[in-house]
């Protein structure tokens, strides 16, 4: 067996980024960049008024102070048309200042007579209230740059520039295969012998919560050349197979052996930890294999200290845990040589251990909000000591 820093190291070291993928714009929500984005054009294309109101030359008004109503400007007309220093024009929020004209003034800062207009404004200066040329951004400027997140406001801001497509780091494509003979889907009768099968569902809704939509559920009975043909399929397809059950040492427990077959590098199995010590994880070419226990409770704790970790190198998106230290709420004891991950709840103040720790409750996990590490050579803690807390998405 191995420790939980090195295993962690192993994945880190045995993990980049996937290639980088060309996607239209609005399927890229939330991906990374993967090169810069200039502008090809001034935005706006054209003087654009930021306001209702009235568009005039602003050194012909200081000469005529009274300037006639000549027209107007509505968002999206096409027409164009010089402005006599004489006159001012009508002209609407997004619609093109036209030539002539330099400076808007409200409507709630005018008065009209007899087509005349009439400013009452003594704080108006020229260009107010004109967005002037390219003073969102300027033909061949950096949009956005390489590694860039793709927030919502990024992919505003790159459709208001013109863009349609982007070349991003896509989220992996998952495959998940549930093995077990004992396993039985929920909505049926429960039959002796049989468990109703969480893991599929958990897992999915991790990645789905992750936004990686992109997952194929898999099945395969206890019997070695199912479990690595199973095996085989889901590595045509996919960036990432994760396997539960099927990875300790009994006599039903073929992941291992299908590994192998399937010419998967067994990078380690097994770490000195509680729940989830059989973890297993692999490689072939650059696609990856983990083989997490069939516990559910080992499965999810193994899922977010090792998978998410390397989903996070595939696609370079910060989506690991956030990891805080905290005082733990009440004493807690335990033998050496295992790290301990316990089902927690961070109420603000401290971290409070929940009850039913075993690997195949789920019950405390479903009111658990992060989960508490104790290091292999701690034996014991006392109420208030500091703990490493990772607060669950």
């Amino acid at each position: 067996m191995i420790s939980v820093a090195k295993a962690k190291k192993i994945i880190d070291q045995n993990v980049s980024c996937l290639q980088s993928v060309n996607l239209p714009l609005q399927e890229s929500a939330g991906l990374i960049l993967a090169e810069d984005v200039y502008a090809s054009m001034d935005i706006p294309a054209f003087p654009q008024s930021s306001m209702d109101g009235y568009a005039f030359s602003f050194e012909g008004w200081k000469k005529h102070k009274k300037l006639k109503i000549a027209g107007e400007v509505a968002a999206g007309s096409k027409e164009t048309f010089t402005v006599d220093p004489k006159n001012a024009v009508r002209i609407f929020t997004g619609a093109a200042v036209p030539a002539g004209a330099d400076t808007v003034i409200m409507q709630e800062k005018i008065q009209v007579e007899n087509g005349e207009l009439k400013i009452e404004d003594e704080t108006i200066q020229q260009g107010n209230s004109v967005r002037l040329k390219g003073s969102e951004i300027k033909a061949g400027e950096l949009a956005l740059g390489n590694e860039s997140i793709l927030s919502p406001a990024a992919i505003g801001f790159l459709a208001g520039i013109g863009i349609t497509s982007v070349k991003v780091y896509p989220n992996p494509s998952i495959a998940i295969v549930i093995t077990g003979n004992e396993l039985q889907q929920p909505g049926e009768p429960l039959q002796h012998g049989h468990v109703y099968e969480s893991n599929s569902f958990a897992l999915r809704a991790i990645l789905q919560q992750l936004h990686i939509e992109n997952i194929q559920i898999l099945y395969a009975t206890d019997k070695p050349e199912i479990v690595t043909d199973t095996l085989k399929k889901a590595l045509e397809h996919s960036d990432v197979v994760l396997l539960t059950g099927g990875i300790s040492v009994g006599d039903y427990d073929f992941v291992l052996q299908a590994a192998t077959e399937c010419g998967v590098e067994k990078l380690f199995h097994k770490i000195k930890q509680r729940p989830g010590k059989p973890l297993y994880f692999g490689k072939r070419g650059n696609k990856l294999v983990f083989g997490l226990p069939g516990n559910p409770s080992s499965v999810l704790t193994c899922f977010y200290q090792y998978v998410i970790p390397a989903l996070e190198k595939l696609s370079k998106r910060e989506i690991g845990l956030r990891t805080i230290k905290v005082p733990l709420a009440k004493t807690f004891q335990k033998n050496t040589g295992l790290t301990h991950f316990l089902k927690g709840f961070y109420n603000g103040n401290a971290a409070v251990q929940l009850d039913a720790q075993e690997s195949f409750r789920l019950r405390s996990f479903a009111k658990a909000n992060c989960l508490i590490e104790i290091d292999e050579e701690i034996a014991s803690l006392k109420e208030g000591e500091l703990v490493n807390v990772y607060l669950l998405p």
